[in-house]
């Protein structure tokens, strides 16, 4: 809602968030799927992998981390395939708001030592365009994440 109450006041440009009803529809599309879907299940991971250990001092169980990752990666398979499949971004031709919305929650789990890039081709060339798109923002943003996984922008597999 605060998406909308923010395009509705001017303060979202729209080739981030269309205004044109087709166009806007599918933005509205990617983060209603994307809020229970890739949004929940790459926090848990993060969550469940760095920062509850952080915070607890406790490991969780193998199997309560295999847990999270299945479900994560069926998310990520949904992006893989679906999503991401004949566009370069995820609602069509050009960076809008689901786009970064999607690569800040992917991201956050390079901090609990997963890297989508490894077995996401799709996934990966298009972070990479989210970020050139997004620069010098993009970095800025995600300077903590490089730092604790050690895989930032400088990083090569």
């Amino acid at each position: 809602a605060i998406l909308r109450y923010l395009s509705a006041k001017g303060k979202i440009p729209e080739h981030l968030y269309p205004k044109y009803f087709v166009d806007q529809s599918r933005v509205d599309e990617f983060l209603e799927w994307q809020h229970m879907s890739l949004r929940l299940t790459c926090a848990m991971y993060f969550r469940t992998v760095w920062l509850e250990p952080l915070l607890t001092g406790r490991t969780p169980s193998e199997a309560k981390i295999e847990t999270f990752r299945m479900q994560m990666e069926r998310n990520l398979d949904v992006v893989e395939e679906v999503w991401l499949e004949g566009k370069d971004f995820l609602t069509g031709s050009s960076l809008t708001v689901a786009d970064i919305f999607a690569a800040c929650e992917i991201e956050q789990t390079r901090m609990a030592d997963y890297d989508v890039r490894i077995k996401y081709p799709k996934i990966r060339a298009w972070l990479k365009r989210v970020r050139q798109s997004c620069n010098p923002y993009y970095d800025v943003a995600h300077e903590f994440v490089y730092k604790i996984s050690g895989t930032g922008p400088q990083a090569k597999l």
